[in-house]
């Protein structure tokens, strides 16, 4: 697993943990049941604090990504697709919410609001 932070973006440390490993569940490089390195060792190999590491994996678990066993460690959970599918749908059907209200108030047509939906889904 690898993970690189950034202390410059503007995300926090453990957002910017939280949303790679998210993406390497979601892309498959992370599978079903699969270990996490220990909070300690990813702590140690990303020079931050272990708190930091701590609220990235408490994140995790919350979202349904990661399940922990005491003693054992974090395990990548068997029904996290499905919930960060549904998730990220969510997040887009509000974005698409405050566009068509935009859209209506400036008098924009549908078709023009899907002219424009897909050529930015188009760009490289």
């Amino acid at each position: 697993m690898e993970i690189v932070v950034s202390n410059k973006a503007s995300r926090p440390l453990y957002e910017q943990i939280s949303s790679q490993v998210k993406a390497q569940i979601m892309s498959g490089e992370l599978r079903a049941g699969e270990a996490l390195p220990s909070i300690r060792a990813l702590a140690r190999s990303l020079q931050i604090s272990v708190l930091t590491v701590q609220k990235a994996y408490d994140q995790l678990q919350t979202d349904g990504f990661i399940e922990t066993t005491a003693g054992k460690g974090c395990y990548v959970s068997a029904r996290n697709q499905d919930f960060y599918l549904e998730e990220q749908q969510k997040r887009i059907e509000e974005k698409f919410s405050e566009a068509i209200e935009i859209a209506r108030a400036s008098g924009i047509s549908l078709d023009k609001l899907r002219e424009l939906l897909t050529l930015l889904y188009e760009e490289d």
